[in-house]
C-alpha cells in the first residue's frame, strides 16, 4: 500500500469522520454536564466507570483498568481522582488483603451527583446523535452508534 492507495485514503477518511462524531458528542456533553452539574466528561466517566464497581472476585478495578476504561494515562487518572476526592466524590482505602494496594469508591455524595447527571448525560448524547444525523457524512456511523447492544 502507498500513501496514496484508494483503500488507505478512505480508511483515513473514515477515520477522520469517526473522529469528527466523537468530538461533536463529547463537545456537547461536557457543555450540558458542566452547566448543570459543574462536571467535566472525563469526571462523569470516572464516577460511571467506579459505581459499577462491586465487592467480590474481580469486582474492584486497579488504577490501569479505570485508567483503560476512561481512555486516560494511569497518570492523568489518578490526577483525576485526587481531584474528585477533594470535591468529596470519592474515596480511596487500603484493600483489605493487600496493604500495597488502594481501593476507590465512589462516596455517597458522588452517587447522588452521578445520579442527578445521568439523564443530563443520556439526553445530551442522543441530541447530539440526532443533531449528527442530519449531516449525510455522519449519518451512517450514528446508525452504527445506536445498533451497538452491549450484553447485560
Amino acid at each position: 500500500m502507498t500513501a496514496t492507495d484508494p483503500a488507505l485514503t478512505a480508511l483515513a477518511q473514515g477515520w477522520c469522520t469517526l473522529s469528527l462524531l466523537h468530538g461533536r458528542i463529547e463537545t456537547h456533553i461536557e457543555r450540558a454536564l458542566q452547566t448543570k452539574h459543574d462536571l467535566s466528561v472525563r469526571e462523569y466517566s470516572l464516577l460511571d466507570v467506579l459505581s459499577r464497581q462491586h465487592d467480590g472476585e474481580g469486582g474492584h478495578l486497579q488504577m490501569k483498568q479505570v485508567a483503560d476504561a476512561v481512555v486516560l494515562s494511569q497518570s492523568a487518572t489518578t490526577r483525576l481522582v485526587t481531584r474528585l476526592e477533594d470535591r468529596g466524590l470519592l474515596a480511596r482505602y487500603l484493600c483489605p488483603t493487600d496493604r500495597r494496594g488502594i481501593y476507590t469508591d465512589v462516596s455517597e455524595t458522588g452517587l447522588a451527583l452521578l445520579a442527578e447527571a445521568r439523564p443530563t448525560n443520556d439526553g445530551a448524547l442522543r441530541e447530539a446523535l440526532d443533531e449528527a444525523a442530519k449531516n449525510p457524512e455522519l449519518a451512517p456511523l450514528v446508525r452504527a452508534v445506536e445498533a451497538v447492544r452491549v450484553p447485560a
